[in-house]
């Protein structure tokens, strides 16, 4: 039976958990009803489904699937929300949300049922502790580190998006019902000891009935979780001034002062996690970087390979593909039930296409610029799509098939949230400052290495002779800033990366200038013309992206067609600037301006919904001006 399938069971013991009984006579007494706690938690198969009922929030309909997942993480240096019109979605992505903000500002939004999830994680580790005996139950031991691993993910989920936000580790009661935020640095510190008892109890990917899947956390993703957090800890980011939590203090950008979270500290037990799953996990990257995300797309999650852990859904639920594959109008060979347009929702920043080298086979598969239309013969058939509008081609609706997308408003895709590209990159980093306690310029570079290589299959000496000309912290730690936007554009990891280095609104100022640089020069760059033609296996090749193509001249080969405009003409496709007014087109000058309306640092977090406010009853209260 699958992960989600034994959730909602989960949920209802964990309700039954807390109930109690009186008698007639209005005196107290507790019944030892079958769902009493101590024999729920005595007992390995319902303490695990209160486990898994833990999970469940994420499907719920605005929270993860809904709101959190199609909202965090852009936009960044790398990724664009597509849609450029200044409205309250875009605002999201644009720095500009408010704590009324229809999207964000609900009763079952995020903010609340990732809170809820902690309470359920808190009422499970009490349980366990109490009355599993994990200190004599391996198994009970496993589901402890688990429930730890988890209150420790949606804690992470937390921080991200919202900063500062109550500390809550055990389950609610009349004293606790209303808090206010905490110091971050509280619940980091928690977060870590945590993890840090868990790795005791938990197993290698595959190495359980509990590892077995990706689904469910195992040793590597508590290890690597950890990493992140401490990551997280001791970088950057938006904080209240020392002391003024929860006061609506606007803050500034700045280090924490806390001596248990400086990266002297932390780095060099976040380098020995790191280095543990490595050398024992056995975990690898894959071979091809295009399986990896056939096999992502076909809801493989069989631990033990590239994947560490996703976030679980059944396979009807979640909204992942439906919102970030490749856009698909029409209706769709691969579905008999598209009524509307479906992917597409943010994209590349169109200039990273032209970061990867001809030679990088991640290039192709992490910017499309291609969406799928009804042809003539009532099929599909890739059409270019314009030069605003790109897309993440790791996520295909067509690439499903061991569950095909039915074109209704869930598609089963479960996200990935951590890969061993991650754990790779994550120790190149640490093991190159000095502050792990002696820095290791030759790990880092062999970790380094194994990504680059990968990427360039079948040209490693490319990969080779490019990681060994590195030299010095600042030229290997700026390489790893840009290996990571290649290797993970798409999978929302750069708003966190950009924000931990200090970085997020100097790389997003890079990026405009960049976008802004190419849209002045595109014209006379890559010529007046782009060609397309269909391969047998139905995919479209382009030609103009990288050639000079200087003439509206077919390339070699036959089947090639030209780009035309509305009117049927060819037209220079990578065109901005009017001749007319020699000002941008309207949807180019938009396309520059849907970085950021306010400056991102001093807004890097949500706000708490308005909703969740008024009914603390006072007591919690948001900072940095919202």
């Amino acid at each position: 039976m699958k992960l989600l399938n034994k959730i909602f069971i989960g949920v209802g013991m964990l309700a039954a958990a807390s109930l109690t009984s009186c008698s007639e006579d209005g005196l107290k007494t507790e019944t030892q009803s079958s769902f009493d706690e101590s024999v729920v938690f005595s007992n390995y198969t319902l303490a695990e489904y209160n486990v898994f009922g833990i999970y469940e929030v994420f499907g719920h309909t605005n929270c993860h699937r809904g709101r959190y997942l199609p909202w965090y993480g852009f936009n960044t240096d790398i990724e664009l929300y597509n849609n450029t019109d200044a409205d309250e979605k875009s605002s999201i992505a644009r720095y500009s949300s408010t704590a009324t903000n229809g999207q964000l500002n609900l009763a079952n939004g995020p903010y609340n049922e990732l809170m809820g999830g902690i309470e359920r994680a808190n009422l499970a580790i009490r349980g366990i502790r109490q009355y599993g005996n994990p200190e004599g139950n391996a198994d009970m031991a496993e589901l402890l580190g688990e429930a730890l691993t988890a209150r420790a993910l949606l804690y992470t989920e937390l921080l991200k998006a919202y900063g500062e936000v109550p500390a809550r580790f055990a389950p609610i009661d009349a004293e606790t019902i209303y808090l206010n935020k905490s110091d971050k640095d509280i619940i980091y510190k928690q977060l870590i000891a945590d993890l840090e008892e868990a790795f005791g109890y938990m197993n290698w990917p595959g190495k359980s009935a509990a590892t077995a899947t990706t689904d469910r956390p195992s040793l590597a993703f508590a290890k690597g979780l950890y990493a992140r957090l401490c990551l997280m800890a001791s970088g950057y980011s938006l904080r209240p001034d020392e002391g003024a939590v929860g006061t609506g203090n606007k803050g500034t950008v700045r280090l924490s002062t806390n001596p248990e979270l400086q990266k002297g500290v932390l780095y060099p037990k976040a380098l020995a996690a790191l280095k543990d799953v490595i050398e024992n996990s056995g975990l690898s990257l894959y071979g091809s970087y295009e399986q990896l995300w056939r096999d992502f797309n076909n809801m493989d999650i069989a631990a033990g390979k590239e994947v560490i852990y996703v976030i679980p859904s059944s396979d009807s639920r979640g909204r992942w593909n439906y919102t970030f594959a490749i856009r698909t109008e029409g209706n769709p060979d691969w579905t008999s039930n598209l009524t509307s347009s479906r992917g597409g929702t943010a994209g590349p920043v169109p200039t990273l296409y032209w970061k990867y080298q001809n030679e990088d086979v991640r290039r192709d598969l992490s910017c499309v610029n291609w969406k799928w239309v009804l042809g003539p013969n009532g099929k599909n058939i890739p059409q270019l799509a314009g030069p605003n509008d790109w897309y993440f081609g790791k996520f295909r609706l067509e690439w499903q098939n061991k569950v095909p997308y039915t074109g209704g408003n869930d598609d089963g895709i479960k996200p990935i949230y951590m890969r061993y590209a991650d754990i790779l990159l994550m120790a190149a980093e640490i093991a190159n400052d000095p502050a792990c306690g002696t820095r290791d310029e030759n790990f880092a570079k062999e970790c380094l290495l194994q990504v680059r290589q990968r990427a360039y299959k079948g040209n490693e000496g490319l990969a080779t002779s490019y990681v060994n000309g590195l030299s010095g912290q600042t030229a290997i730690f700026n390489a790893i800033v840009d290996e990571r936007a290649l290797e993970f554009v798409g999978e929302m990891l750069r708003k966190n990366d950009l924000i931990r280095w200090n970085l997020l609104k100097t790389k997003m100022d890079e990026s405009k200038e960049e976008l802004q640089a190419w849209m002045d020069n595109a014209g006379t760059t890559f010529g007046p013309a782009v060609w397309y033609r269909y391969a047998a296996d139905g995919s479209i090749e382009t030609y103009g992206y990288n050639e000079l193509a200087t003439t509206a001249a077919a390339p070699a080969g036959e089947g090639w067609e030209c780009y035309t405009d509305s009117k049927g003409e060819v037209g220079t496709y990578f065109k901005f600037i009017s001749e007319d007014t020699d000002t941008y087109s309207e949807s180019a000058q938009k396309k520059l301006d849907s970085y950021y309306d306010i400056d991102p640092n001093t807004k890097q977090w949500w706000p708490i919904p308005e909703a969740t406010l008024v009914n603390s009853q006072g007591t919690l209260k948001n900072d940095y001006g919202f």
